[in-house]
């Protein structure tokens, strides 16, 4: 019983995670596309706030939640499609946090350029781009992880 709710909560923590992140990317791109700063700005607020109530719990929960599993189940960290699920979570890991921490000086700067009444400044769109290519492989590398832990044993 005990595996079955470690379970249950790993997948919710997973689908979560990753509906964050594309819910997160898609309007992101949408709000964007507005070019209005008041628009951008108030949805860069509503981005950080999103990746404090879910993304952040999320991603926490999942790698405990995963650990845990792990354990129950008797199977070593180390072992080929643990192992390979751990590292593309620690990449998008790696490449969320500086994601994360653009999102930060954008809203900064949306927020100001709002509040001025001036064109965004080139420097959001050069967090823009770089936040893009964090964001994208983050995702992908997501993705092949929940892929890795759904083949499981037919794969590795």
């Amino acid at each position: 019983m005990l595996y079955l709710v470690v379970k249950t909560a790993h997948i919710l923590s997973a689908l979560l995670f990753l509906g964050a992140g594309l819910m997160t990317a898609w309007y992101k791109v949408r709000a964007d596309r507005a070019r209005d700063a008041k628009v951008i700005a108030w949805y860069a607020r509503e981005i950080v706030l999103a990746d404090w109530i879910f993304t952040l719990p999320s991603g926490v929960t999942l790698p405990a939640t995963g650990l845990w599993l792990a354990s129950l189940l008797g199977q070593p960290l180390t072992h080929g499609w643990v192992a390979l699920g751990i590292a593309c979570y620690a990449l998008a890991g790696t490449l969320w946090v500086p994601a994360a921490w653009l999102q930060l000086r954008m809203r900064r700067l949306a927020e100001a350029a709002a509040r001025d009444g001036t064109a965004l400044p080139p420097a959001f769109h050069r967090y823009n781009r770089v936040w893009l290519a964090l964001g994208v492989p983050a995702f992908a590398v997501s993705m092949l992880a929940l892929w890795i832990m759904v083949a499981k044993h037919a794969a590795f």
